[in-house]
């Protein structure tokens, strides 16, 4: 199968690409390396020397004529500003990635013949706040989102869907939980549980904003690579991953403390502007579309986080050591 897999030089995006290219499929990776990694690639191009690697914008004329060119099967779309607060910040800029960045690429798929996008949505913030019992977040319900990130990624579902009504492109939109991992920044404004073994590892106090009891779906990155997969060949439409199980801030610090062996305790500080306050995803539709479940806990989750920063530690890697 020829996929494309946009921001495949990111934390999930460059997991994605392991295991397409594990599965002997002909990828072609499109990536800015405005904050994708190039070492992160480093296993998948060292295994398989045939896999191509375009360094471009997806808001470009170059991007588009990569695509058309390769004429992918599927297209994996990953690459996006992936920040709520630079959102908060700066919607015009979100805005042009996550919406004009689609728009460029699904142009050129339609017009190389591509069968399906596979896109990541998001379920932390695509459905705005919960009602008042807090009940696992369903795709049928209500998207409106309280921040320009959540918008332009609830907008790219409906522009998805349009694109499948009028030409007959498929789609699935993953709305992936809070995920984590190895891989994942521990310096970036996204990525509690990386974030705080980050600082933990060396030594550094961990600020939480707010009370700490703000709650999210947290899904190791594994399961999700095994979903983005499976919906190469299945699913279609809306369809959540997560774990259904909704874990505090605090929470998490507890389970990167116990992995790290650390007795630190987090700072405080204040709420930040445009976040839902409780988030978990009701992972039905996952199982009978792709038949998948979440598979990884918590605390085994945070454990492979904490031993690949501790290995990327002992040999000298600049973005944890």
């Amino acid at each position: 199968m020829k996929v494309i897999v946009t921001g495949g030089a990111g934390f999930i995006g460059s997991h994605v690409v392991d295991a397409l290219c594990r599965a002997r499929c002909d990828v072609l990776v499109i990536d800015d390396f405005s904050t994708g990694r190039r070492e992160n690639l480093a296993p998948a191009v060292a295994g398989h020397p045939e896999l191509r690697v375009v360094e471009a914008d997806i808001r470009s004329p170059e991007a588009a004529a990569v695509v058309e060119e390769f004429a992918p099967e599927v297209l994996v779309h990953f690459a996006a500003q992936m920040s709520v607060k630079v959102s908060m910040r700066d919607p015009r800029l979100d805005a042009s990635v996550n919406v004009l960045g689609l728009l460029n690429l699904l142009e050129a798929a339609r017009r190389s013949g591509c069968r399906k996008v596979v896109f990541a949505s998001s379920g932390g913030t695509v459905y705005g706040a919960p009602g008042p019992d807090a009940a696992p977040r369903d795709e049928t319900d209500p998207r409106v989102p309280q921040s320009f990130y959540g918008l332009t990624k609830s907008v790219s579902v409906d522009y998805l869907r349009l694109y499948r009504e009028q030409y007959g492109t498929e789609y699935a939109a993953l709305a992936l939980g809070n995920v984590y991992g190895p891989r994942q920044d521990p310096y970036g404004e996204a990525g509690v549980v990386a974030i705080f073994a980050g600082r933990m590892l060396g030594g550094l106090p961990c600020v939480v904003n707010g009370d700490g009891l703000t709650t999210r779906d947290f899904v190791h990155v594994d399961d999700v690579v095994r979903a983005v997969t499976a919906a190469l060949r299945t699913g279609h439409g809306l369809i959540n991953i997560g774990t259904g199980t909704p874990t505090s801030v605090l929470d998490v610090h507890a389970a990167v403390a116990l992995a790290v062996g650390s007795d630190d305790r987090p700072e405080f500080g204040p709420a930040l502007t445009g976040e839902v306050r409780h988030v978990s995803l009701r992972v039905d539709r996952a199982g009978r579309e792709l038949g998948w479940r979440a598979r990884v806990g918590l605390d085994e989750g945070v454990a492979t986080v904490v031993d690949w920063m501790r290995d990327a530690r002992s040999r000298g890697l600049g973005a944890v050591a």
